[in-house]
């Protein structure tokens, strides 16, 4: 049975988004959270919100084992770019990008 989490419109790129989600990807759940608990990154605690947000839906929703779970999918998708203006020199202005991204968890059960 597999089980998601999603996280919308989080203020990171999703380039920074997919290192951590590369690193935990395939692993089961408590060496995941291991890894996301130590990593100095920022988007580490972000995933780690996602991941236990799939976790309880898991275990709340449909009883499953917790120590059984694997992460079968985790991935970063863009989300949309906020524009913002910056004035510069001689009356002219800049913009300034500011993207988003959506994170998505899919857990399974090991036995597939």
């Amino acid at each position: 049975m597999e089980v998601a989490a999603k996280l919308k419109f989080v203020r990171l790129s999703a380039q920074k988004c997919r290192l951590m989600c590369d690193l935990i990807r395939g692993m089961p759940i408590d060496r995941a959270l291991e890894v996301l608990k130590f990593s100095p990154k920022r988007s580490s605690g972000l995933v780690k919100k996602v991941l236990d947000s799939a976790i309880a839906n898991a275990e709340h929703n449909f009883g499953l084992d917790i120590d059984d779970l694997r992460i079968a999918h985790i991935y970063a998708d863009e989300g949309p770019t906020y524009k913002r203006m910056q004035a510069k020199a001689k009356g002219r202005g800049s913009q300034i990008k500011k993207p988003t991204c959506h994170v998505t968890v899919i857990l399974s059960d090991s036995e597939k």
